[in-house]
């Protein structure tokens, strides 16, 4: 797999791409309604990316951003091999990746104007950096999903304090500050070893959703039509429940059979916590169904994808 996310026309995103995917889906570019393809690295980072366009019978536009606007590059490819071959040297970080193709600087226009600094009181900024700060802890946020929450997160009936390009250069420097304490990060994460048990049960036949919808109404509301039509039951953890977990409160999730039996709720209950423990992961439950699954301790370091 490469690190990257690969975004196409209609918005569909794929983290985690392998290169051969990479590769069908520059193939693939040419239709009025598939044309353009962006690539940007896992975890996103603000103004570096890779993008291809490209119209049946005519060249493919490669363009690539690595930071400010004056690092900004193009070249007209024929076909697309060498397209492919760039794109994931570019993924892979492979030195002189780049080279050999006859790339020109792109003309961005006029510089912005510059960003006036937020003028909040300290108690607001306060507020808003916290809430912003345990968005990303929780760890499913994009930068452009964090800008609009730091943009609206303020708003009042006859008060915006936050505009949007505001809001972008915050959320841009709280992302990074995150970006850069994961770096120290080591090894499997406890997030990561849930998605290994979520993805274990999904494949036993119970759908299991991460941070799935709001609360507990919704989700009970939604889970049934979020899987598989075969699927038994159901196992699934809320915002709410993540950003618990996120303030080192452990993690609940919830559960049940689609039959509404007690005992098929039992045993599903079961099975999730033989997968959790399968996964390295310490789940408290005392057996009956009325009560959630928890796990704890749990220390919640979930990687940022973007």
């Amino acid at each position: 797999m490469l690190a990257i996310m690969v975004q196409d026309n209609d918005g569909t995103r794929r983290p985690w791409a392998h290169a051969e995917d990479l590769a069908g889906l520059v193939r693939r570019i040419g239709a009025p309604d598939d044309r353009f393809l962006v690539v940007q690295r896992i975890p996103d980072l603000p103004d570096i990316y890779i993008q291809v366009w490209h119209a049946d019978g005519g060249d493919y536009s490669l363009e690539y951003r690595d930071g400010a606007a004056d690092r900004h590059f193009e070249v007209k490819l024929d076909g697309p091999d060498a397209v492919i071959a760039a794109m994931v040297g570019w993924a892979r970080r492979e030195p002189g990746w780049g080279d050999g193709l006859d790339w020109k600087a792109l003309d961005m226009g006029p510089a912005p104007e510059p960003v006036p600094p937020l003028d909040l009181p300290a108690d607001e900024r306060r507020t808003l950096e916290e809430r912003l700060r345990l968005t990303l802890a929780c760890g499913y946020t994009t930068r452009a999903e964090l800008a609009e929450e730091a943009e609206e997160y303020l708003v009042s009936a006859d008060r915006r304090p936050v505009s949007r390009e505001q809001a972008e250069q915050l959320a841009d420097r709280l992302w990074l500050e995150r970006v850069g304490e994961q770096t120290a990060w080591v090894g499997e994460t406890d997030p990561e070893r849930l998605a290994r048990a979520f993805a274990a049960l999904e494949e036993a036949g119970i759908t299991a959703r991460e941070h799935f919808t709001c609360c507990r109404s919704c989700g009970e509301t939604e889970i049934g039509a979020a899987g598989e039509p075969e699927a038994r039951g159901f196992v699934y953890f809320h915002s709410q429940c993540t950003e618990s977990a996120a303030e080192g409160r452990g993690l609940s999730l919830l559960y049940g059979g689609f039959d509404g039996s007690p005992l098929t709720t039992t045993a599903v209950g079961h099975e999730v916590v033989a997968a959790l423990t399968e996964a390295g992961l310490p789940a408290v439950w005392n057996g009956e169904p009325s009560h959630a699954v928890e796990i704890r301790p749990l220390t919640w370091r979930r990687r940022l994808v973007g």
